[in-house]
């Protein structure tokens, strides 16, 4: 009777396991930590804008997965709108640093108006967080990867690259850009990589980075040439419903919509892109 009631408990677990969302189960897997500061940060009102989006982007998931704590030196690679920093840099504020990195101009395939701006970014970038999170500008920092500070180097915990893998390769920045970012890095440092995912059948055509998408084995083969160790992958931000194979990329997906009205119910219904999210160590 008490290996019966043992199995039929057993089977029930493995039922409940089944049945758990994938998200939920991403979370047992990824060990989420029930952190309330992060908790905190994530539902607050200055991210009002942002919620819509983080039953794409996972925040909660994937910080926790990375392993990033209130301590740490983090350093997030081409802030773009924020997303990410509105959640960074209050996080870290208080007993580590929030530091925000974006590409060296020059090499750039842009006209000289978008390299301005982007020579502009050390200044602005940290007013911007001051104005999303209420602290001091003078709380953060920010460099263009042509002008990191030498005492810069060597202080920073984490780097998060969040969905501009494929900018960097297709534009033929990787090399520089990483190395920057290597030299930032603490001996034993991490990299958080989340990146559109291409299918592992998908031909080098289509998956070098011009269609949003890379495969999984190009960004490990990538950062591993560069020194460093895949450490450990999450399925957190995955989405099986897309098929990454759109003439136009993954632009054609939600936010951007590339093909305008055309089938946008359809590409609603997908969602956003699929994601490896990969973690890497800095070797010696």
């Amino acid at each position: 009777m008490m290996k019966k009631r043992l199995m039929i408990g057993a089977l029930t677990v493995l039922g409940m396991a089944a049945a758990m969302p994938v998200s939920a189960q991403n979370q047992e897997e990824d060990g989420v930590q029930n952190d309330s500061n992060l908790r905190t940060v994530i539902m607050h009102e200055r991210r009002a804008e942002d919620k819509a989006r983080d039953k794409y982007r996972n925040p909660s998931q994937t910080i926790s997965f990375f392993g990033i704590e209130p301590e740490h030196t983090v350093v997030e690679y081409v802030p773009g709108g924020g997303w990410y920093s509105r959640i960074l840099a209050p996080y870290v504020a208080d007993n580590g640093k929030f530091i925000g990195l974006t590409f060296a101009p020059d090499p750039l395939p842009f006209g000289d108006e978008t390299k301005e701006r982007i020579r502009n970014f050390p200044t602005k970038f940290p007013n911007d967080v001051a104005e999303w999170t209420g602290m001091p500008a003078t709380k953060f920092a920010a460099y263009t990867a042509d002008k990191v500070p030498e005492e810069a180097n060597g202080t920073a915990d984490f780097v998060i690259i969040p969905r501009m893998m494929h900018n960097l390769m297709r534009w033929n920045v990787a090399d520089s850009e990483i190395k920057v970012m290597r030299n930032m890095l603490k001996d034993g440092g991490m990299v958080g990589i989340v990146q559109h995912r291409a299918k592992g059948n998908a031909p080098f055509s289509y998956a070098d980075g011009n269609k949003g998408y890379l495969r999984t084995d190009t960004v490990v083969k990538f950062m591993e040439a560069h020194g460093f160790e895949l450490v450990k992958q999450s399925e957190a931000n995955a989405n099986p419903k897309d098929t990454a194979d759109y003439p136009k990329g993954v632009w054609t997906l939600p936010p951007r919509y590339a093909e305008g009205d055309t089938d946008k119910a359809k590409y609603t219904a997908i969602g956003e892109s699929d994601r490896m999210t990969l973690l890497f160590k800095k070797l010696p």
